[in-house]
């Protein structure tokens, strides 16, 4: 592998609903968190790269003054997903803020769009098959 490159590796929500946060993407993921400081930081595995929830409270500590929570409006934190219908129907009990509902996006990919509870934007995606 060309390690002279930077990899992205790791995507770090600053966030001042910890609880609230690693909930939600516990259920919109389908996964536990991993290397859980107690109601500081999570990660959650995603087989490529990793998202990050970390508390604003300790943020401030280490680099104060650098981020503000809930107040991203500029990035896309996307998945794969096997079947975006199916995602859409199992997110519906939880999810609060809907964007746009599944939908052909003419790059080629069926999407669909929410907001989690920091107003993040998320989309859940997979190919759509060529006819």
């Amino acid at each position: 592998s060309d390690v002279t490159r930077p990899v992205l590796v790791n995507t770090c929500l600053i966030t001042g609903k910890f609880t609230e946060l690693v909930d939600f993407y516990q259920h919109a993921l389908g996964v536990s968190p991993q290397s859980v400081t107690s109601g500081v930081y999570a990660e959650f595995p995603t087989g490529r790269g990793v998202l990050a929830i970390f508390s604003a409270e300790a943020q401030e500590k280490y680099i104060p003054g650098a981020a503000q929570p809930a107040n991203n409006r500029s990035a896309i934190l996307e998945f794969r997903v096997a079947n975006v219908d199916a995602e859409y129907v199992r997110l519906q009990s939880f999810v609060e803020t809907w964007v746009k509902p599944p939908t052909n996006q003419p790059w080629g990919t069926r999407s669909l769009y929410f907001r989690d509870p920091d107003g993040n934007l998320v989309d859940f995606y997979s190919p759509v098959k060529a006819r």
